[in-house]
């Protein structure tokens, strides 16, 4: 095992999940949104939050981990804090652009549904000399905006993962365990408002194991499993033992199933991320690897197919800002399923209208990323006079 991560080859598959996880995303968060019960949150333990984060840490390695064995821990370590920092001001603003948008959306009196409420924001509004101060230090996370506060904590243990790493990538793995064990036994949990007893969603103390899971497959400290018929059948089972204690329409149909269900609470909870969230996230994970065959090949085949293909690796690859448009999306889609009404014309139109915005958001960040300005332009005949005039 190398405790050197330095991988230099962006593997093709990992934008390509990270653009799967970010359109069920934006779905799944569409108020009221028939689609979403058809998300694969609905058949299984895992959802797309585990692709995110998973995926995320396979691009740590990637965006990281070559910094820190070239440059050193010091330079690496400034990197992902960097990378934090945009992270910080990234939930800061989407904070304050979606409450200005459920504040306007009020204003607007569309319908009778009062969206300020809707996400939880009056406190934020009803005293804002106690919500301001704690939304600026993380003490204030309201439901809705728990994704990046969880994302940029579990990235501030990077350096600390890599120090470790340096020893032996074995103690990562040791105290990665170790935080996961605490955030599920209830030792370790963050205020999500300083006025009641609630605590952050998404404990990122437990949700870094299955980050630096991500991480230590792409950084070489675990080898990837082999392709074996006895794994993907075992894989395929845990996947299709664990659908009926997931799936609405069976547990409604089947009491019985619904009480195991509640009884498995303590290792399916996504709060500390439970036992068997990872083990069917990892089920699932190996399937979907063995689908795509070596490298993704599998993705290639055929005329249309690489289009497809292109454009979820497109919206992956521009994954923070897609997330960030995604949450006003999704509330501006549910406005207007609340104002249109929720048929079999208007939820297909609106949720079709939520990933061409998603498609678009993705495309319009790559081109400016790519700064077309800085290509140096073909010169004209008519260049010169306006260059004289602008010539001080």
């Amino acid at each position: 095992m190398s405790a050197v991560p330095a991988p230099r080859v962006r593997d093709p598959r990992l934008d390509f999940f990270r653009g799967v996880a970010m359109f069920i995303i934006v779905i799944s968060h569409i108020p009221g949104n028939a689609w979403s019960n058809w998300i694969p949150a609905r058949f299984g333990f895992s959802d797309a939050t585990e692709i995110f984060v998973f995926c995320s840490g396979m691009a740590s390695a990637v965006a990281f981990g070559a910094t820190y064995a070239r440059h050193g821990w010091w330079m690496g370590a400034a990197r992902t804090l960097f990378r934090v920092w945009q992270v910080y001001w990234a939930h800061v603003s989407v904070f304050v652009f979606i409450a200005a948008l459920a504040v306007g959306l009020n204003a607007l009196a569309l319908n009778d549904k009062d969206y300020v409420d809707t996400l939880n924001l009056y406190p934020f509004f009803d005293n804002p000399m106690a919500a301001l101060p704690a939304l600026m230090t993380l003490r204030y996370v309201p439901n809705y905006f728990d994704i990046l506060p969880m994302y940029l904590v579990i990235l501030a243990m990077l350096p600390i993962a890599m120090a470790l790493a340096r020893v032996h990538p074995g103690l990562v793995a040791l105290a990665s365990v170790t935080l996961w064990l605490a955030a599920n036994l209830g030792q370790i949990r963050l205020t999500a408002a300083p006025w009641n007893e609630l605590r952050w969603f998404f404990n990122p103390f437990g949700w870094q194991l299955v980050f630096f899971t991500g991480f230590a497959f792409m950084a070489g400290w675990l080898r990837p499993p082999p392709v074996r018929p006895a794994l993907i059948v075992l894989a395929a089972g845990i996947v299709v033992v664990c659908l009926p204690f997931a799936w609405f329409r069976i547990l409604d149909a089947a009491p019985p199933l619904r009480a195991v269900t509640i009884a498995l609470q303590p290792v399916i909870d996504k709060t500390p991320f439970g036992l068997l969230r990872y083990v069917h996230f990892l089920a699932v994970a190996y399937l979907a690897w063995v689908a795509v065959g070596p490298m993704g090949a599998r993705l290639a085949r055929g005329d249309a197919w690489p289009r497809v293909v292109t454009v979820f690796r497109t919206v992956g690859q521009q994954s923070l800002a897609v997330f960030m448009a995604g949450l006003a999306i999704s509330q501006i889609l549910g406005a207007a399923l609340d104002t249109l009404g929720r048929n079999f014309v208007t939820v297909p139109i609106v949720n079709l209208a939520g990933i061409v915005m998603v498609i678009a958001t993705a495309y319009l960040v790559g081109w400016l990323k790519a700064e077309p300005w800085r290509r140096e332009a073909p010169r004209h005949e008519t260049d010169a006079p306006l260059a004289s005039a602008l010539r001080p």
